[in-house]
């Protein structure tokens, strides 16, 4: 354990003397980047303190609901504190020591939360596990973080760690947090409570003194697009500070927000939402019976709760964009034509509104007119609430979202990272903060600047460089790991995100792509795939993923992939067409049915409609939106399936691991370069 020059017993809310902004060690305090006036002045606060206030100023207020056998099970305020203080009061009796890990595996539950603050309540670090994640991978991360304590949902996961044990030798308990265990030795949610309640507030009390605000409380591991995850090690402070100002500017009242989770907690974006955001707001948390990213309805949840907001990634935006436009082709021309006027008003009001400009007494009547006649379908989402839709992980494709904002459901696009807290860019639908295609301006939480670092940079625009951040939100390090962190984390604070972006002139950030995943051609050229992706989809709207392919090699090329059906218990893409590519197709006077149809149909007649209708999108692009020969797209081939989770293209959030794709498809790529002239 590292030494301090004073004794820290005066905790929770204690903040330790430290020396550097920076850290790679689990128990090593960091400055605070504080100043003294404004957002950053505010005063540290503990886990511990800040629910604590939330539980008694809201007690009596649900907290959270769990869906059970078509029953709805409820906890307050006060009943959430106070059993995240009888899990803290278990885990120390059970051996939990001072900045030791309790690895948190499952889908999402409200044992998953209270579990998570009984860890920081008792000293540990909370370190959420992925459920898709491999036994090599669970091992790495326990082992990482130094796990003392295992809490798994139920024996599938309990599978996935008992053969790692005899490597994990800090692991001293595992609780199952949902059923009934049925390994010996393995305690139930309900013997852990038992535990907890019969122990003196003694021990938790000490536990609480020895905390300090400027330590690790937090692991989220990044999804391992290059290799094993890295620890990103946040502190209490720039969790507690971020919500609760956030809180103060968005929500000062706490007023009551519906939420449903979903997202997997084990990535900041589910965990901040749903947990940290939702207890500093007092919020409602709901957790549905069947498990939304495994076979369980999103819509369904949505309309059977009508939550108040709903934060996303870009592909399942897209997939709700899908249904819509599968109900729009459904509907005769009369309704058709009134539907795009309808469109039409309500784009107007948000142009309007990105513009400054008020409407016109005649707008406003159209205005209301067209939002009447919408209601229904944000209805049938179960969107009828929902006043703060986001979209973070990705850039949302600008169309979908200025569709969502024609049927008067406009989706924020964010941008914001693990390292951050969360915290980054974000645009905001009040007049002249928002434009569509950006990722918003700079949240007033945090600095940014866009830093070109001449070792990373080939021949870019002057605009362009590294998106770089600095403040009280950014992480303390990696975990273990010296070299990436003083990589990352540079001396005076400035963090660098690896992402490629640029500002326009009133401050609005565009994305481009990351540094390290930049092609370098043959020819020396430096290529951000991104932009190109995106292009390509705009132009075939039927597509599902594209990866551009090219580095060290003559020319550029691209992997498609169709949009399918996916198997709803194992998450695998199947062979049923999806719906926008079926009537591709029927607009070429061709039925097709599955994605080997389509791809043979393509190899069969590579002059016929479909391989035509893909090459001049293609030849499209290259004449209107490639910059340079250089980058203009040379071959394309169909891949026989999504890419997806469970088939080992995307990561745990749904962002394409392009090297393991590349090694996946290396032969097909070769055959992209050779003398194969088939498009396949």
């Amino acid at each position: 354990m590292a030494e301090f020059p004073v004794n820290p017993c005066s905790g929770p809310d204690q903040v330790l003397p430290a020396t550097s902004l920076k850290t790679w060690t689990i128990d090593t305090p960091v400055l605070l980047q504080m100043s003294t006036s404004g957002y950053a002045s505010a005063v540290p606060l503990s886990m511990y303190s800040m629910m604590k206030a939330v539980a008694e100023d809201k007690p009596l207020r649900k907290a959270m609901a769990l869906q059970q056998h078509g029953t709805w099970k409820s906890w307050n305020y006060r009943d959430y504190f106070e059993e995240s203080c009888t899990v803290a009061k278990a885990f120390i009796a059970l051996g939990l020591e001072r900045s030791h890990g309790v690895c948190l595996m499952g889908n999402n539950h409200p044992h998953w939360l209270i579990a998570n603050f009984g860890s920081i309540f008792a000293g540990g670090v909370s370190t959420g596990v992925y459920t898709s994640n491999s036994p090599i991978t669970c091992r790495h991360m326990a082992k990482d973080c130094r796990a003392q304590v295992l809490v798994l949902e139920n024996q599938h996961y309990i599978d996935k760690f008992l053969p790692l044990k005899q490597f994990l030798p800090h692991v001293k308990v595992i609780v199952q947090y949902s059923g009934t265990p049925t390994m010996p030795g393995v305690l139930s949610w309900q013997e852990l409570l038992a535990i907890g309640s019969k122990q003196s507030d003694d021990a938790f009390n000490n536990r609480l003194k020895l905390q300090a605000v400027n330590q690790c409380c937090s692991l989220i591991y990044t999804s391992g697009t290059t290799g094993l995850p890295k620890g990103v090690m946040t502190s209490q402070d720039a969790i507690t500070w971020c919500v609760t100002q956030i809180v103060a500017v968005t929500n000062p009242q706490r007023e009551s927000k519906d939420i449903v989770s979903y997202l997997p907690l084990s990535h900041i974006a589910g965990l901040m939402s749903d947990c940290y955001a939702a207890v500093a707001m007092a919020s409602t948390v709901f957790f549905t019976e069947n498990d939304i990213l495994k076979g369980g309805s999103l819509i369904d949840a949505l309309r059977q709760i009508e939550p108040t907001g709903l934060l996303s990634v870009p592909r399942v935006w897209e997939k709700l964009y899908d249904k819509l436009q599968e109900y729009e082709r459904s509907l005769t021309p009369t309704k058709k034509k009134m539907g795009d006027w309808c469109k039409q008003q309500i784009l107007n009001y948000y142009d309007a509104l990105s513009e400054g400009r008020e409407l016109s007494s005649f707008e406003q009547v159209r205005l209301s007119m067209a939002r009447k006649a919408v209601a229904n379908v944000k209805t049938s989402l179960g969107l009828s609430k929902a006043v703060n839709l986001v979209s973070g992980g990705a850039p949302l494709s600008p169309d979908i979202q200025k569709y969502f904002m024609s049927m008067d459901m406009p989706v924020r696009d964010s941008y914001a990272l693990s390292e951050t807290a969360a915290i980054g860019f974000s645009n905001v639908f009040l007049p002249g903060n928002f434009r569509s295609g950006s990722l918003g301006k700079v949240v007033r939480l945090t600095s940014m600047e866009i830093k070109r670092y001449s070792a990373d940079f080939g021949e870019y625009t002057d605009k362009e460089g590294e998106i770089c951040f600095k403040g009280r939100s950014i992480f303390m390090g990696y975990l273990n790991q010296e070299d990436v962190t003083n990589e990352v984390i540079l001396d005076d604070g400035w963090m660098r995100t690896g992402d490629l972006g640029y500002l326009d002139k009133d401050g609005y950030l565009f994305l481009s792509g990351r540094v390290k995943e930049i092609i370098i051609t043959a020819g020396g050229e430096n290529v951000p795939p991104v932009f190109i992706e995106s292009a390509i989809k705009k132009l075939l709207p039927f597509l599902s993923n594209t990866m551009l392919v090219g580095d060290r090699r003559k020319y550029l090329s691209i992997l498609l992939t169709v949009k399918c059906g996916v198997e709803d218990k194992t998450g695998m893409p199947n062979e049923a067409l999806g719906p926008s590519v079926v009537a591709w197709c029927a607009e070429r006077g061709v039925t097709l049915n599955t994605v080997s149809e389509f791809r043979r149909e393509i190899e069969r007649d590579g002059d016929g409609p479909l391989a035509m209708g893909v090459q001049d999108a293609i030849d499209r692009y290259n004449s209107e939106h490639a910059i340079s020969n250089a980058q203009k797209v040379q071959r394309w081939t169909f891949l026989p399936h999504d890419f997806s989770l469970a088939t080992g293209e995307l990561n745990n959030f749904l962002k394409l691991k392009r090297k393991v794709t590349a090694r996946m498809y290396a032969d097909v790529i070769d055959d992209l370069y050779g003398d194969v002239k088939s498009k396949l």
